[in-house]
């Protein structure tokens, strides 16, 4: 499989930073080397938050991103984040309520109602889990059940039904969606 560096961004408070790592922890469990790190603005909630993953066959020689073959972009603060680092291959998956003005130099922008189903799950905070759903699902860098599974063991046990839901949620809804 290919090298690939990965983001997760939004606004403090949508569990960007778990979703990463549960992915960088499927991942290690599959033998692939990750790097993650993360920022935030100082604030619990509404400053800028992300996470990036850099993943790699054999050790990672650079920890933090330098260009992003996929960004999930939950909130419109984020998507300045991520300029220098898109492409004319980058994927991104942006939530069509909290975006409304995606990043134009992605070369494919998936927009999903990823905050609007979590809550019609049941819980808004859940969006995060069903991001990581879409992205499996649209970027095939891990098998989503072997990614299901470690999500559901590094998630508080009361909320595990709540987060497999959102997480098959997030994937059904890649499947439907249009790359624009």
């Amino acid at each position: 499989m290919k090298d690939m560096q990965i983001r997760f961004s939004g606004s403090g408070g949508q569990g960007l930073i778990l979703s990463a790592r549960i992915l960088a922890a499927a991942l290690a469990g599959e033998g692939r080397f990750v790097a993650q790190s993360q920022a935030y603005e100082p604030t619990s909630r509404g400053g800028l938050s992300r996470s990036d993953l850099v993943i790699s066959d054999r050790e990672v020689e650079y920890p933090l991103a330098t260009r992003l073959d996929a960004v999930v972009i939950l909130d419109q603060v984020a998507v300045a984040a991520s300029a220098g680092l898109l492409g004319p291959e980058t994927l991104a998956i942006v939530d069509e309520s909290n975006v409304k003005e995606p990043p134009k130099d992605a070369g494919h922008i998936v927009s999903l109602p990823v905050t609007a189903r979590a809550r019609e799950i049941g819980n808004a905070r859940v969006a995060n889990i069903v991001a990581l759903g879409a992205l499996a699902e649209l970027t095939e860098i891990i098998d989503p059940d072997t990614l299901r599974g470690k999500m559901l063991a590094l998630v508080p046990e009361r909320f595990r039904d709540l987060n497999a839901e959102a997480f098959d949620a997030g994937r059904e809804m890649a499947r439907e969606a249009e790359t624009v």
